[in-house]
């Protein structure tokens, strides 16, 4: 089980200077409300608030949003009221608490694609707190990790609802990190042996997808230190849902995947991004079409990166994605990692109020 004493660390460690009292009397207010509560693992209730709260704070959500991880259900499943929270935790965290629990309670039953778009659209139209959005995703993906524990038919339908509306939500907000992991889950539950028999080919090609990537991050970092490029790089195995769609979408075998492993750049400056591409391409043969420029164009939600697909010595073809330390924090958390917390006060910075209101248009 997950220690109150970590998540606060956390928050410490991105929010040095906040006053965390709030934190301490948010965990103290949860475990007394949850008190005698269980999930359906077995485990206490209060397990699931320090979840979410955990998850918020590796996102380095504000000293209040992190609260309200701790707070969120409150409302919905015990006896406090929303005087008490406001007296003990002030109008601010009550508002997320507030906004948090009435999409709780929003029924959703149409999988069809405009219902769920409709939906989706509504959810950023009636939050005026970002953060209100942030918490959900966080609750919904810790529930996720732990629906093994519930009845077939609940299992079935929180999957549902998770991969058509809360997995591109997060997207739409550019927090890949935590859409990825929500559709994987949810694939998972929705075609169990779709899932299992293409995990199953994934495994096969693991370790020799592993024994490639060290080999290729070797070779690049050698050639960017001798081009005078700072870099780290890091390797991935392409996603099992990311996989399944593709092979769905352009009828193609595993093995045509271009991207099945990719390798991530990460360079302290937008120049030494482009640099970085001209080393790869003197290296390999880059495969014709596949070069794409978002750092020139970003996508709507954001995300910056330079991608290109190369071909290796052996005739491999992957994917290498270059970006700086700050597009990347963008790429794996989009609108939570431009939250920021000063001088007492939690607020978007400019990027993020424009990025908001963005979404809100995209939605009507």
């Amino acid at each position: 089980m997950i220690r109150f004493e970590d998540i606060y660390e956390t928050v410490k460690r991105h929010h040095a200077g906040a006053d965390l009292e709030l934190l301490r009397k948010a965990y103290i207010f949860s475990a007394v409300e949850h008190k005698g509560q269980t999930r359906a693992s077995g485990e206490p209730y209060l397990v699931h608030p320090l979840e979410v709260a955990a998850i918020l704070a590796e996102l380095r959500m504000d000293p209040a949003c992190v609260a309200v991880g701790l707070l969120h259900d409150v409302l919905e499943d015990t006896l406090t009221d929303e005087t008490k929270i406001k007296e003990h935790f002030g109008p601010d965290v009550l508002h997320i608490v507030e906004g948090v629990t009435k999409i709780s309670k929003i029924p959703f039953s149409s999988s069809e694609e405009r219902q769920a778009e409709n939906f989706r659209k509504l959810l950023l139209a009636m939050v005026d707190d970002v953060r209100v959005i942030i918490v959900k995703l966080a609750d919904r993906l810790h529930n996720m990790r732990t629906l093994q524990y519930l009845p077939e038919e609940r299992r079935q339908r929180i999957a549902r609802e998770t991969m058509d509306i809360y997995a591109p939500l997060a997207g739409r907000l550019g927090m890949s990190r935590i859409k990825n992991e929500l559709e994987d889950l949810s694939f998972q539950y929705l075609e169990p042996e779709a899932y299992q028999e293409l995990m199953q080919r994934v495994e096969e090609r693991r370790t020799s997808a592993i024994e490639f990537i060290e080999k290729i991050k070797g070779t690049v970092q050698e050639k960017l230190k001798g081009a005078g490029l700072e870099a780290s790089l890091e390797g991935r195995i392409k996603r099992v849902y990311s996989i399944h769609q593709k092979l769905r979408r352009q009828r193609i075998e595993l093995d045509q995947v271009y991207d099945f492993v990719a390798l991530r750049i990460v360079v302290p400056t937008i120049p030494d991004c482009y640099a970085a591409l001209g080393v790869l391409h003197n290296l390999w043969r880059p495969v014709p079409g596949r070069i794409k420029d978002f750092i020139a164009m970003p996508r709507p939600n954001g995300y910056r990166s330079l991608h290109t697909s190369v071909i290796s010595d052996e005739g491999h073809p992957f994917e290498v994605q270059i970006r700086t330390r700050e597009m990347h924090r963008i790429a794996e958390e989009g609108i939570a990692a431009h939250w920021k917390y000063k001088e007492g006060r939690s607020g978007p910075d400019k990027d993020t109020r424009r990025r908001s209101t963005a979404s809100r248009r995209g939605a009507r």
